[in-house]
Order: structure tokens, then C-alpha cells, then sequence
């Protein structure tokens, strides 16, 4: 089937995949036990390349926000939210100098999710913004 309405291809593949499922299923199962040596030459491939990425800045950049989004971080724009962070050179309570960036600590409020300030480590364990 040639479509070129995405949302009707969407429904026609659904609907493929749903009457195939077992057929499919085989397919795949059959094609993991013929390929290990390609699967496994791959996700090799595809580790270093993710440590390679998590090393730029973008791929520190993107580690750090997930890494916030787990944790329960609200915001409508986290690349502003960690400009921000990475360009805040001191405590914003105790005003304390940061030595590097282990020592920054995004503090959000555990309720809402939402961001408070940039602290440094000490601060954001009393939680002193509470």
C-alpha cells in the first residue's frame, strides 16, 4: 500500500501489525538467531558512539536535562533552565563561589516541580529554600 497521508498509513500499519503479530513475531525471533554476530557487532558500534556523544557539549547538555526530567523538573523551556545553570557561578542563597560543576545543584520544588535556584550542594541538602 502506497499512501501518502501519514495518519491513514499510521492506521494501516497499526492494523497490519495487529492481524501479523504472531507472524511477525517468528520473523523477528528467527532473524536475531541467524544475525547474533550482526546484532552484536552493532550495539557494540552503538555504545562507543553514545560515549563519544555524552562527551559533547550537546551530549552533556541533553544527560543533564533527562537527568532532571527523571527527577521531576517542570519547565516550558529547559534550554534557558540550563543556560542558566551552567552560567551561574555561585550559590544563590549562601553565595558560595562554584569550583566546578559537581558542585551546582538544580533545586526544585518537590510538589510542584518546579525550578527555585541554582545551590550549591550543602544548601540544596538542608533545603533551605523551603
Amino acid at each position: 500500500m502506497v499512501c501518502k497521508d501519514p495518519e491513514k498509513r499510521k492506521e494501516y500499519l497499526r492494523e497490519y501489525r495487529r492481524k501479523n503479530r504472531e507472524r511477525l513475531t517468528e520473523y523477528h525471533k528467527t532473524y536475531r538467531e541467524e544475525h547474533k554476530d550482526k546484532i552484536v557487532e552493532y550495539e557494540k558500534e552503538r555504545s562507543e558512539n553514545k560515549k563519544e556523544y555524552y562527551k559533547t557539549p550537546n551530549g552533556i547538555k541533553s544527560r543533564k536535562i533527562n537527568k532532571w526530567k527523571s527527577r521531576g523538573v517542570i519547565s516550558n523551556d529547559f534550554d534557558t533552565l540550563y543556560d542558566l545553570f551552567i552560567n551561574t557561578d555561585k550559590c544563590m542563597y549562601c553565595e558560595k563561589v562554584f569550583v566546578d560543576s559537581v558542585d551546582r545543584c538544580l533545586d526544585h520544588d518537590h510538589e510542584t516541580g518546579l525550578y527555585r535556584a541554582v545551590l550549591c550542594r550543602s544548601c540544596n541538602v538542608k533545603d533551605v529554600l523551603k
